[in-house]
């Protein structure tokens, strides 16, 4: 296990922490703290103007949508980042950016930012541009509460794992255990996760943080454990199309501001602390 990894060991406190326990590590990180929610515009920026930027719509903490409200940490931090831009939040236009769609959505012009638990990779920075990183989490694995078995992706051999096509997620496991693990992908991870509850499926991979959301959610709270043994590191960038560098350099501005001004923290407080994940410190924004 690497220096970093290390720092990063036991984060997920499993979805059965009672609430007398998160309610202490919410006062221990300094209380209901809100967002900045008029962030100082960052440098060459002017107000008005419209952007559309693609989240998630149904990761719980992250980014859901509920009718015309959306909610969620990659939602908060992208109304942020909007903000300091000049774009107030009522000229973002939110559209759904989930696996292999976040780069179509850039290359295609169908958005202008993707905040989707967008990991950089080489790979993608092929095809896209990115700002960040705004979060470091771990690849990990959900599993049936009284699972004993399964302690990690290689005591999957002959089962069945569900995740999302055109994830990291996905491409890690078919990198290391193609041929040894039966890899099932739905459009969502809320279907992989209905399906793991319906016993269906033996785990669901993707990102510790996307995890916790779901074991925290009532229909699954007690049911559904994190593992809480990552064995992949996964950096949050916000997508820019190509080539647009004074974009990037822009929003590397804004994160600045939103680590250095509280916001960051009071956002993950918010949205990502109910779930009894612990918060991590802000990663280093290049």
């Amino acid at each position: 296990m690497n220096a970093a990894r290390t720092r990063r060991a036991g984060r997920v406190a499993l979805a059965a922490v009672g609430s007398a326990l998160l309610t202490t590590t919410l006062a221990a990180c300094g209380g209901s703290a809100e967002p900045n929610a008029s962030p100082s515009l960052v440098p060459g920026a002017s107000s008005g103007g419209r952007l559309t930027i693609g989240i998630p719509f149904d990761e719980p903490g992250l980014g859901m949508k509920d009718g015309d409200s959306y909610s969620g940490f990659d939602v908060e931090t992208a109304t942020y980042v909007a903000k300091a831009l000049g774009v107030p939040a009522e000229n973002i236009t939110f559209v759904e950016a989930e696996g292999d769609t976040r780069q179509q959505l850039l290359t295609s012009g169908g958005a202008d930012l993707i905040v989707s638990t967008f990991s950089i990779t080489d790979e993608r920075k092929q095809v896209v541009d990115f700002a960040g990183p705004y979060f470091d989490a771990e690849q990990d694995l959900l599993v049936r509460r009284n699972e004993e078995d399964i302690t990690g992706p290689a005591t999957l051999t002959g089962r069945t794992l569900c995740t999302v096509p055109g994830t990291t997620s996905a491409d890690e496991i078919l990198k290391r255990y193609k041929g040894r693990i039966t890899l099932l992908e739905k459009p969502r991870y809320s279907e992989c996760v209905s399906a793991l509850a319906a016993s269906e499926v033996d785990a669901v991979t993707t990102d510790d943080v996307i995890l916790a959301g779901f074991a925290a959610e009532p229909q699954y709270k007690g049911k559904l454990r994190v593992l809480g043994k990552g064995f992949s590191e996964e950096r949050y960038g916000i997508g820019v199309k190509k080539g647009d560098t004074a974009m990037v350099t822009n929003v590397n501005a804004a994160l600045t501001s939103y680590v250095a001004d509280g916001s960051w923290k009071a956002a993950l407080r918010k949205t990502v602390g109910p779930s009894g994940y612990r918060l991590p410190s802000p990663p280093k924004i290049a």
